[in-house]
């Protein structure tokens, strides 16, 4: 099943970074995290994927272009530096598919955008491309085809250091709690869609606003609520974290470790 990946954002709560390269090129290790996002979904058996560009769109291409798995891999060198072999590969049976998507455009437009790409798939699977999880993809995708719902997320919990306060009437305080407690939920950015999906989206509509508003009231959106690991790049400090991770040697994101493949 198709994988569509926006990759067109400015990434301004990123800026040290997003000034140079696009977000999902900031790096994790010693690779961009659009690399582990779509690691994780070539290690449950989903390798076609259709990057909506955007904003340094060149540099996307660029990295892909020139990919080395040598870089990233263990391999033999042999025949004095004639012939090399890889002992691992990244992205050999990856099928990736650039299509510019506009620099202003928001993601309901970029989903748009690439529908021609997509419109013989009768369910199709998209991302943010900067958020980085270990959901079990295979059990969403068996319930959610169960099911004949148009739309799923992933429902997970903000990372965010704030507290919730409930006021009455009268401005005093009634609770305060933290975020994390407070029984709210967020998309997670990682989406499943049936093609129907373009019933609900109007030209210039962002994807998760009046779209999403139809499908709810249709009874047509699923939001898997989802504990486990899940973490967003939206800031330098959400980068260093997911980067201290990755220097752990197991990143909890990276299933393609954990199980073996």
């Amino acid at each position: 099943m198709k994988v569509v990946l926006f990759c067109g954002g400015q990434g301004l709560r990123l800026r040290e970074y997003s000034e140079a390269i696009p977000k999902p090129m900031a790096p994790v290790g010693l690779r961009p995290v659009l690399w582990h996002v779509m690691r994780y979904y070539a290690h449950f058996g989903h390798h076609d994927f259709v990057l909506a560009l955007g904003y340094k769109a060149e540099a996307i291409k660029e990295y892909f272009l020139r990919y080395n798995e040598a870089i990233s891999n263990d391999f033999v060198l042999s025949d004095g530096g004639r012939t090399l072999d890889l002992l691992a590969t990244d992205i050999e049976n990856w099928r990736i598919t650039f299509a510019d998507t506009g620099l202003d455009a928001n993601i309901g437009q970029r989903l748009l955008a690439v529908r021609h790409h997509i419109e013989d798939e009768e369910v199709f699977l998209a991302n943010y491309g900067d958020g980085l999880t270990d959901a079990p993809l295979d059990d969403l995708v068996a319930d959610f085809m169960a099911r004949g719902k148009i739309a799923a997320f992933l429902a997970v919990k903000p990372t965010y250091s704030f507290h919730v306060a409930s006021v009455g009437d009268d401005d005093l305080v009634q609770s305060v709690s933290h975020i994390k407690d407070a029984g709210l939920r967020v998309n997670g950015g990682y989406f499943i869609f049936r093609r129907e999906i373009f019933d609900y989206l109007r030209p210039s509509e962002e994807l998760v606003e009046e779209p999403f508003q139809r499908l709810i009231a249709a009874g047509q959106l699923i939001g898997y609520r989802y504990d486990g690991f899940w973490a967003p790049m939206d800031t330098l400090k959400e980068m260093q974290n997911l980067e201290a991770l990755y220097q752990s040697g197991r990143p909890p994101w990276a299933v393609w470790q954990s199980r073996g493949s």
